[in-house]
């Protein structure tokens, strides 16, 4: 068994960094308050998320800072007056800024090295004042600060770099993972990181509820793992846990219980290089391609869904043509997508068998006959014709699918449906490999494609 408290001295923050972290954010919230005060805006900025909680791991500084408004605000008012403040307070600091945009705006700045998000909301008491998505974070920062224990602080952290190790960390769509509060919470009704470990891998199962507060309506919601909010019985916290992560999770656990060892909680030195992963992906002897186009500029939880959407409907498209799909995965860095495509069967003869109606049924076995005569004949009691194919290469097939003609077939969302108009590039993935010189963490994904047996670690 591990020393869990060494691993622990190496995954929490040092208490010189806590200092400057809340140093940073005490400033913050002075300036906005301030100028809030200044204008006569009814706002008050308060530190939320895990900086607040003091459940961040090391390295993992970003700053939530949310601008609470009265319910009787209008939320044009909100977001107008909370983006103002948000950037007074970063031009005030002499950083750099960017709007983003989710469910709700919200300002970024680069202070000091650290990334700080300015997010304008209502100050709600109860979950059931909710206006925005946003609006119960601070419920949440306050449950957790008056009921998780400190002795359980290390316990949270243990528990989510466990989960980062092994890949099934963060509710964005892209992850599919658990989110923060989901393993505070879990921490809360299991005592400790291992107990949360010993559930997992002995009880848990599709449809499995928590409900520390005794809502009562965790029979409400149908998915995988339910973990009803204790601010808002409405709410199932673990809604962006996909299926397939609550199992990976579930098998991680159940390895550690097993076998506990320190590689839980430290990303594995791989030596990934281009020529490595060239020489692996031909010994599969498989085909592989990938297929590569610009990004449309939206939030990643607005990108990934249109991506996996185009990914899952090229596969579809393959399979319906009789090529035979091995696997394949989505992926967006630096403005660009990367979807890979790897192919058991990638040829097909240049004729196909055409499957008809009945000899019984007169009407239709007429018309059959005329349209495929002389190409067709009766096996067993049903007319059979052979038919031309009109790709007999996948490549072939995705390039038609990709033009201005046959994109009607392709299942896409309409930001990225313009950006393969615009242009794109399908290379075989040996020839991207050796003639792109792909980025480290293109090269990462790749490697974690074909090594999905290895813990990925934070490949995002």
């Amino acid at each position: 068994m591990p020393d869990l408290n060494l691993i622990l001295e190496k995954i929490e923050p040092s208490p010189e960094e806590k200092r400057k972290v809340k140093g940073l954010a005490s400033e913050l919230i002075g300036i906005i308050n301030q100028e809030a005060h200044k204008q006569g805006i009814p706002a008050n900025a308060i530190l939320v998320g895990s900086v607040a909680k003091g459940t961040r791991l090391a390295g993992k500084a970003d700053v939530d800072i949310f601008i609470t408004f009265p319910l009787s605000c209008s939320q044009d008012y909100l977001k107008n007056k909370g983006l103002e403040l948000g950037h007074h307070c970063i031009e005030k600091m002499e950083s750099d800024y960017e709007e983003r945009y989710a469910s709700h705006p919200y300002v970024t700045g680069f202070i000091n090295g650290y990334q700080v998000d300015f997010v304008p909301c209502y100050a709600i008491k109860i979950g059931s004042e909710l206006k925005s998505a946003v609006d119960r974070t601070v419920l949440h920062t306050e449950y957790i600060k008056a009921n998780l224990k400190p002795e359980q602080t290390g316990e949270v952290l243990l528990l989510k770099r466990f989960m980062q190790v092994v890949g099934c960390y963060g509710s964005e769509f892209k992850v599919g993972g658990f989110p923060g509060y989901l393993a505070e919470l879990l921490i809360l009704e299991y005592g400790t990181f291992l107990r949360v470990l010993e559930a997992a891998s002995k009880e848990w199962m599709p449809g499995y509820m928590v409900d520390l507060e005794e809502h009562g309506t965790a029979s409400n919601f149908h998915d995988p793992l339910v973990v009803v909010d204790p601010v808002d019985e409405n709410r199932n916290v673990a809604a962006a846990l996909t299926r397939q992560k609550m199992a990976e999770f579930v098998v991680a656990a159940s390895q550690y219980i097993e076998n506990p060892s320190p590689d839980f909680f430290f990303d594995k030195e791989r030596k990934i290089n281009a020529k490595l992963l060239k020489e692996e992906l031909i010994s599969r002897g498989t085909e592989n391609l990938i297929l590569k186009f610009h990004s449309p500029e939206l939030p990643e939880d607005a990108l990934y869904p249109q991506i996996r959407k185009t990914e899952h409907s090229l596969v579809n498209i393959l399979k319906r043509s009789g090529f035979r799909v091995w696997g394949s995965d989505s992926v967006s860095y630096h403005s660009q997508v990367f979807i890979i495509l790897e192919l058991e069967v990638y040829n097909l003869p240049p004729f196909k068998r055409h499957y008809g109606p009945q000899v019984w049924n007169r009407v239709h076995s007429r018309i059959f006959q005329e349209k495929y005569q002389p190409h067709c004949w009766v096996e067993e009691d049903a007319w059979v014709a052979l038919v031309r194919r009109d790709h007999t290469t996948a490549e072939s097939l995705l390039k038609y699918v990709i033009s201005r003609d046959g994109i009607r077939h392709l299942r896409t969302g309409r930001h990225l449906k313009d950006q393969l108009m615009d242009g794109y590039q399908l290379l075989s993935l040996p020839d991207f490999l050796e003639d792109e010189t792909p980025d480290q963490k293109v090269l990462n994904w790749l490697y974690h494609y074909l090594h999905k047996n290895e813990f990925p670690g934070d490949i995002y």
